[in-house]
């Protein structure tokens, strides 16, 4: 038979399809990495069908040889695909034929489309890479929290606008990023809850004809159940949107940290140090470890937003049910579980090679880091804060008009000038460990509250 006459659609059509346009119409170079999905659902469905009496035992039991056959070639790397072979279910089909006789084999498709089929595939192999996923991300945020256990006691500047703000942990920035993960993880969750619908039975767009127990499809694929209506079931891509706008979101937030550990690392900050595992050096300039790895995280973000876009442009104006234009889905989806995985797994790496240096985070380190715990000083006294901000300023004032190096140059008697209730005491105010001992509130920074935070990590990924 024609190559034509072999396509899933082929007995409409008398010409030869113009070759530039089964190229252009081809999916199999990339959707072919579905192959174990695909027959997964095949099998499932073929069981289906004997229920309803549309195939008998032996008919069955040769189809399931031959998936079993056809799985073994997929997997040893010997799938030969032919002119025809237009994405991963006409192929398989095809093959199937080849093995088991086109006799049988032809009764596979009974009351299936590709419609269904691909939705199906595309939910199955969706789910199986977002759990893989799962696994690796639950990996990084406890390689996150173990480190900050470890490294509790490392003070360092905490930054506004860039600015030197208020001493923090750096434990407590370690656990700021875990903290955006675990939201991640829990919208993670949330996506693959909405993915595990079943769209097979629902047919090209009007149902199954032959009353197919679409239940039992369900239950056998591990389906949470199935999705009602068989126009949305073969046209939703909802799911696909939702995976890419995951990665986007969690790509955001990795190339958030990265971009932080990228001016950590620089000679100027020289809070933390890149294993050369993650770093690369430059052609010209020998001296220099470049934090690649960092960099490409950050630029990797913008990768998956692209997509997230473009494929949002392809869905926003489909009319109902399927349409070729849904076939744009499965590029950016697989880039996207493919980079996101990576990502991880990098971002990963990064955090538990990576050596800091306590000493350069602490010089960095400034009394007039302290000026919020000054004015909390006399909030202490009974003073309204608005007033406590306005003489912790006049102190910072102070002491750049007398070129102190820092606020707790001031004598206290030069305290006294600026406001009578200022005493001795004040001097305990100018303790960096102190300051962040004394924010004990949850989510704070004094150890307490950075144990608690991290307690609170570890029970999130151990759900």
């Amino acid at each position: 038979m024609s190559a034509d006459k072999l396509k899933l659609w082929g007995g409409r059509f008398t010409g030869a399809t113009d070759p530039l346009m089964e190229l252009y119409n081809a999916s199999l170079p990339y959707d072919k990495k579905m192959y174990k999905v695909d027959i997964e659902g095949t099998r499932a469905y073929t069981s289906a069908l004997k229920k309803v009496g549309l195939l008998n035992d032996k008919e069955l039991s040769e189809i399931h040889r031959g998936l079993d056959e056809l799985l073994k070639e997929w997997d040893a790397d010997k799938f030969v695909s032919v002119q025809g072979d237009e994405d991963i279910h006409t192929a398989n089909e095809r093959r199937l034929g080849e093995i088991i006789g086109r006799e049988i084999a032809g009764k596979v498709h009974t009351g299936r489309s590709r419609n269904d089929q691909v939705a199906t595939d595309m939910r199955l192999y969706v789910r199986e890479q977002l759990q893989n996923i799962r696994a690796i991300l639950v990996e990084f945020i406890k390689v996150m929290t173990t480190r900050a256990e470890q490294e509790i006691d490392v003070l360092m500047p905490g930054y506004t606008h860039l600015q030197r703000a208020q001493p923090i942990r750096w434990a407590h920035w370690l656990s700021s990023h875990a903290t955006y993960l675990a939201t991640d993880l829990e919208r993670l969750d949330q996506v693959i809850e909405r993915v595990n619908n079943c769209p097979l039975g629902a047919g090209a767009l009007a149902g199954h004809p032959f009353g197919i127990d679409r239940e039992y499809l369900a239950d056998t694929l591990g389906f949470n159940g199935v999705i009602g209506n068989s126009l949305t079931a073969v046209a939703d891509r909802d799911f696909i949107v939702e995976v890419l706008f995951w990665g986007s979101m969690i790509l955001n937030h990795l190339s958030k940290m990265s971009e932080d550990m990228i001016i950590y690392s620089t000679a100027e900050f020289g809070f933390l140090k890149l294993a050369d595992a993650y770093s690369t050096g430059s052609s010209l300039m020998p001296q220099k470890k470049n934090p690649d790895s960092l960099e490409l995280l950050r630029g990797k973000s913008g990768r998956v937003f692209g997509q997230l876009a473009g494929f949002m442009m392809s869905l926003k104006a489909t009319p109902s049910t399927y349409n070729k234009d849904l076939q744009e889905d499965k590029e950016p989806l697989f880039d996207c579980l493919v980079t996101v995985s990576h990502s991880i797994s990098i971002a990963t790496g990064v955090i538990s090679t990576l050596e800091i240096v306590p000493e350069k985070m602490q010089g960095a380190l400034t009394m007039d880091m302290l000026a919020t715990d000054l004015a909390d000083y006399l909030v202490r006294k009974g003073v309204p804060f608005r007033e406590t901000h306005h003489i912790s300023g006049e102190a910072v004032a102070m002491a750049e008009r007398e070129d102190l190096s820092g606020i707790d140059k001031l004598s206290i008697e030069q305290y006294k000038q600026i406001d009578s209730r200022f005493e001795a005491d004040v001097v305990k105010v100018f303790d960096f460990e102190a300051s962040v001992e004394r924010r004990t509130a949850t989510g704070g920074t004094a150890r307490s509250a950075v144990l608690k935070q991290l307690s609170n990590l570890k029970q999130a990924v151990s759900k």
